[in-house]
């Protein structure tokens, strides 16, 4: 049996958090279906959401793309705590069920940033660098 370090490192912060799969929602984007009719059919899934933030980004409408990022955001949050999150530690990009609130929060920060809310971006992109510095370098937000 091994016991605990007599001195615990306190600084080195909670575990990674590790949403579940989502295998539905992949299943339904792997088959062609669109981000709307996916964000619609698994509403409490945040990666149809994201998809349709950066598509709206895409097509220059900043105001549609802050809406369906903001819910993505809010729903990943609620999927974040469910899986234990605290407000605070790692969210890593290498986990894949992750990406869908990780793509949301950087389209979230672009959005404000596009729309002049200019201390709710640097707050989204901070949030996503404190995730996972991995993120923001394969989000473009580096």
């Amino acid at each position: 049996m091994t016991t605990p370090p007599a001195n615990p490192n306190l600084l080195s912060g909670p575990p990674p958090t590790l949403l579940p799969s989502d295998a539905a929602v992949v299943e339904a984007l792997s088959s062609g279906a669109g981000a709307e009719s996916v964000a619609a059919r698994f509403p409490a899934a945040c990666l149809g959401w994201a998809i349709l933030a950066e598509e709206a980004l895409g097509a220059g409408q900043p105001v549609a793309a802050y809406a369906y990022a903001r819910t993505g955001y809010h729903r990943g949050l609620d999927q974040l705590r469910r899986s234990g999150w605290k407000g605070h530690g790692p969210v890593p990009w290498s986990h894949e069920p992750n990406r869908g609130f990780l793509r949301a929060l950087a389209a979230l920060s672009r959005a404000a940033a596009e729309i002049g809310e200019d201390a709710e971006a640097t707050r989204c992109r901070e949030f996503l660098a404190d995730s996972d510095p991995v993120a923001l370098r394969e989000l473009d937000l580096a």
